[in-house]
């Protein structure tokens, strides 16, 4: 985001030695009172004037629930502000899903977080967590990215899923909807898939990647989620190949790559990120 232009703020949620995705970590988990403190600084200053609040990983409920407090507050000084939510649940690995965060976060993200968000970028697992619907067509995709709408968000990216890909085996789709309500009371809805090439490794910050890209993109083209995602998508994939290249240098011929391979070559995609080569288009719906 800081390399888009935009100026961040940042609040760790938890502050850890290395990602979970290691066999160790040691670090602090931030508590709902350490952010509120944090947040009184801001606001004792008057510098808590936001146009965007983008959220990701959390593992408490206090937390969580003081995030939406937050956000509620900033709507009401910015009702032009954009919160923007990566609601990190949990994922499917060979078909089952599993959560990796406590279950009670759920309703949380449910209730309360997801009707005040304008963006949310689950992946599928988490659209079915959050609708309480199975998606096993693209048909199924479309409907509970209508639930999602109906809860309150104006658009809505599954960031991955286990659909079939119409290009093949070979790719991953990504499914975005955006629903805007005109002045006049009208109804605009842009829908759009996208394919992108699987890359055979099991990447960390993906997610994080995606929602934070989409966030400037969509910015940059607001009413124009088939160029936002594109751009999205596009710098993943550049980022990804780069990283999966690397990986395979460092471990060496045959050999496995690790999770300190794997580490996102963000710093090396910083061109990519800056102005994304469009190498994967999305197909309006």
């Amino acid at each position: 985001l800081q390399v888009l232009g935009f100026e961040v703020d940042t609040v760790n949620s938890v502050q850890f030695s290395n990602h979970t995705g290691y066999a160790h970590w040691k670090g602090q988990v931030l508590n709902s009172d350490e952010l509120h403190e944090l947040y009184e600084g801001l606001k004792l200053n008057k510098v808590n004037q936001y146009d965007y609040v983008l959220t990701g990983y959390t593992r408490d409920t206090s937390f969580l629930a003081m995030v939406v407090d937050i956000v509620q507050e900033l709507k009401q000084q910015n009702s032009n502000l954009v919160y923007v939510c990566d609601p990190v649940m949990g994922d499917k690995w060979n078909g089952e899903g599993s959560m990796y965060v406590p279950k009670d976060l759920l309703p949380v993200y449910r209730d309360k977080v997801v009707p005040v968000a304008d963006i949310i970028t689950p992946n599928q697992f988490e659209a079915e967590l959050l609708t309480g619907r199975k998606i096993y067509t693209e048909k199924d995709a479309l409907e509970v990215m209508d639930m999602l709408h109906a809860m309150g968000p104006e658009t809505v990216v599954i960031t991955s899923s286990d659909l079939q890909a119409p290009l093949g085996n070979d790719y991953l789709i990504a499914l975005g909807s955006y629903r805007k309500t005109n002045a006049d009371g009208t109804r605009m809805t842009q829908r759009i898939r996208v394919e992108s090439p699987k890359v055979d490794a099991v990447f960390v910050g993906t997610g994080d990647l995606f929602a934070a890209m989409l966030l400037a993109w969509t910015h940059k083209h607001p009413n124009n989620l088939k160029v936002a995602c594109e751009k999205t998508v596009s710098a993943m994939q550049h980022v990804l190949q780069r990283t999966i290249k690397s990986a395979k240098a460092q471990a060496g011929e045959g050999n496995k790559p690790n999770s300190a391979h794997l580490e996102l070559r963000m710093v090396q995609s910083k061109k990519d990120i800056e102005n994304p080569e469009i190498i994967v288009k999305a197909t309006v719906l």
